[in-house]
């Protein structure tokens, strides 16, 4: 894969951010699946569809806790977009029910939304829910129809460290280690995704974890540790070192939404994490939400409004590219 240099730089990120705005850009030819290139999903965000609201069994993972799916089903005639909802909790704690709000309101608007449990770090530590989150995905590409789904473009959303998760499968989709779960019946079915929406994810693990140290937080350090084993582990699956590193990765279309008052992942490590994605060729649309803390999409508000709304604009727009 060619890397190229991006024209886009600090000042542009100041000013959009000063601005409360977007940022964007797009540089050299994207290591997007071929299957994504010519597809073309009709899906309108200004949408209104009731819900059917299920669970199904995913799988039964190392510890013996069985992974449920949530899936938030649009009726209607479809067949719908679908997306894999990858949820957050400092990788030791959550489940699918996290962003059940969010997930209801996307799929309100006419997608598929599918939220999947992931293994916690006290039952297996990384890469084990990486490993659950490539599952999911070529579990949907098989099963998406059972629900009326269109599996062509699958997508992603994901929050805080659901984001690590989802950057990881979205860069490394064939990675041995991520793929090693077989799936009956799809063994050539692989985990790539066409593109990430994500909210405060985790970008920078380690400089996450030495804001964590630094602020005294020891729940959180703790939960580093507990995930991170080997320690060694939390700068190979280090999204910006891999950007650093210049691994040869995927590149699909990012939506980073930050909170300007989060002071558990820093708005600074996303600003330098957006412009080494950009720089490393891909494409990436960064929103700072001001007056906002790390989680706050998990209450009502206007800037939850404004969350939604930007989510289902992003995908539309990789919808109909």
């Amino acid at each position: 894969m060619t890397l190229r240099k991006s024209t886009f730089t600090r000042r542009d990120v100041v000013h959009s951010m000063a601005a409360g705005g977007l940022v964007g850009g797009t540089c050299g030819m994207l290591a997007r699946p071929a299957a994504y290139a010519a597809a073309r999903l009709a899906y309108d965000p200004n949408a209104h569809f009731d819900l059917t609201v299920s669970e199904v069994e995913l799988r039964r993972n190392s510890a013996g806790r069985m992974l449920m799916a949530r899936i938030y089903e649009p009726k209607g005639e479809g067949p719908f977009p679908t997306v894999l909802d990858l949820h957050g909790g400092a990788w030791n704690r959550k489940n699918r029910l996290a962003e059940e709000p969010m997930d209801r309101a996307l799929a309100a608007s006419g997608l598929l939304v599918i939220a999947v449990d992931m293994t916690l770090a006290p039952e297996a530590p990384y890469p084990a829910c990486v490993q659950d989150a490539n599952y999911s995905v070529r579990w949907l590409k098989l099963n998406a129809t059972k629900w009326n789904g269109d599996a062509s473009k699958v997508g992603v959303y994901a929050s805080s460290s659901g984001g690590h998760v989802a950057e990881l499968l979205a860069m490394r989709p064939h990675e041995p280690q991520y793929s090693s779960i077989p799936l009956d019946g799809a063994p050539s079915v692989d985990g790539a995704v066409a593109y990430v929406a994500m909210r405060s994810p985790i970008s920078n693990t380690f400089a996450r974890f030495e804001n964590a140290q630094r602020r005294g937080r020891e729940q959180m350090v703790k939960y580093n540790t507990v995930f991170f084993s080997p320690w060694e582990s939390i700068h190979e699956s280090n999204p910006q070192e891999i950007l650093e590193r210049k691994e040869e990765i995927n590149l699909v279309p990012f939506l980073i939404m930050q909170g300007a008052l989060d002071d558990n992942v820093l708005p600074l490590m996303q600003e330098n994490f957006v412009k080494s994605y950009i720089a490393a060729g891909g494409s990436c649309e960064y929103h700072l939400f001001e007056n906002s803390v790390h989680e706050w999409v998990a209450k009502p508000g206007p800037q939850t409004d404004k969350a939604r709304e930007v989510v289902k604009a992003f995908i539309a727009r990789q919808l109909n590219a």
